[in-house]
């Protein structure tokens, strides 16, 4: 295990264990006191969310064996920092229905904490696989595009061949009759030959 995650959790830790001993500190008192209190705790717990931000990040930097057992432990801390967080919502609040009303309210909500490292990480593979596959579109339609001029030019030599390939067929059949027409005039020619000589 990484020294820096084990400093970062013991701090977590510490912190942790002394935002339960206010919590249960601020429900027995009232006004200014109980607001000072609430204020501290509030100060332990943004602290609580930038350590389990840290601790993620390094067990995110560690090999996979590790860094599996580490991402365990935070997703607990994480859950144990919303425990405190709806505990200090209902110590806040100034009657129980109130608490009770904005801890329902909460429940429907992600956990910012957990969810926003693992959204990132999805967000940047999904957006790096768009990427490629965009890339790889805009190749195929290049490559579509050098297929079509290629076939049109192919259809237009086709076209030229053709055009030659008739005209050859026309001349040839106008040597035919004309060549019929020579024989003619030579098997004429012949029979005035005979008669003559």
């Amino acid at each position: 295990m990484s020294d820096v995650f084990e400093g970062y959790e013991r701090q977590y830790r510490e912190i942790s264990a002394a935002l339960s001993r206010k919590c249960a500190a601020a429900s027995a008192l009232d006004g200014e006191k109980k607001q000072q209190k609430l204020s501290e705790i509030q100060a332990h717990v943004q602290e609580s969310e930038s350590l389990i931000r840290k601790m993620d990040l390094e067990a995110r930097s560690l090999r996979p064996t590790v860094r599996a057992g580490l991402l365990a432990k935070l997703r607990q801390y994480k859950s144990d920092l919303n425990n405190i967080k709806s505990e200090i919502k209902r110590v806040s609040a100034p009657n129980a229905q109130q608490a009770t009303r904005e801890e329902l309210l909460d429940s429907g909500m992600p956990d910012s904490l957990g969810a926003s490292s693992d959204q990132r990480g999805r967000l940047m593979m999904t957006s790096e696989r768009l990427n490629q596959s965009s890339d790889r579109i805009r190749e195929s339609q290049i490559t579509a595009l050098d297929t079509e001029e290629i076939g049109v030019s192919i259809l237009q030599n086709l076209h030229n061949q053709r055009e030659t390939l008739m005209h050859a067929h026309k001349t040839l059949h106008g040597v035919d009759d004309s060549i019929g027409k020579s024989n003619k005039i030579l098997a004429s020619m012949s029979k005035w030959n005979k008669w003559f000589v």
